[in-house]
């Protein structure tokens, strides 16, 4: 199904205020090879558990940098043990340690190195796994405030490679989503790096 941009923008109307599980729902209805993305940052556990609680066996794509804090790495494992996820995790093609020598470390945002240590920690892992899952629907957790260019989004939108991209909880504050972690028992963790955006609202990439 080809969505125009009138189309979508009826969809995010009507779906806006109506419970993540409908719009949930919805898309798998419409999905062939869903997927979802995460990074298992803060809040990651509800879109997991939204996504999984519909469709069990669906693909939960993870691009790890090799940068997670310790407390990242942990909660992944918890998190992908108490909702048996079916994982597919994706790593860069060099391991940190050679990176680390040949880049002397994280190179600054100003630095050129950056462009291509992004690409190599995020950007090529996820076209890998882009093109080996072929998606015709995306379920990601981005919401409104995170960055510029999310800001222009909506609980609907069409990546660049022309996915259908589902981000349900879009229009949830922090709070909305403690709640929704509260309700379903499920852990956070906010102690998360990301090499890649060096500042807070900035676009780590994969959404532009």
């Amino acid at each position: 199904m080809k969505f125009t941009d009138q189309h979508l923008q009826h969809l995010n109307t009507q779906f806006r205020g109506i419970p993540t599980e409908e719009i949930i729902g919805w898309a798998l209805d419409y999905a062939r090879r869903p997927v979802v993305t995460t990074n298992f940052g803060p809040f990651s556990s509800s879109i997991l558990h939204a996504v999984t609680s519909i469709k069990k066996d669906v693909p939960v794509i993870w691009c790890d940098t090799g940068y997670n804090t310790q407390a990242t790495y942990r909660h992944a494992e918890e998190v992908i043990n108490a909702l048996e996820l079916n994982m597919r995790i994706y790593v860069p093609r060099q391991t940190r340690a050679r990176r680390d020598v040949l880049m002397g470390g994280i190179p600054d945002i100003d630095d050129p190195g950056h462009r291509e240590f992004t690409w190599q920690v995020k950007l090529e892992p996820f076209q890998r796994a882009m093109e080996e899952h072929s998606p015709d629907v995306w379920f990601t957790n981005i919401r409104k405030g995170q960055t510029a260019f999310r800001d222009t989004l909506d609980i609907l939108s069409i990546s660049k490679e022309g996915i259908l991209k589902v981000s349900p909880f879009y229009h949830f504050s922090d709070a909305e989503l403690s709640r929704y972690l509260k309700h379903y028992n499920l852990t956070n963790e906010l102690d998360y790096y990301d090499p890649t955006k060096v500042l807070q609202h900035r676009e780590c990439g994969l959404h532009l």
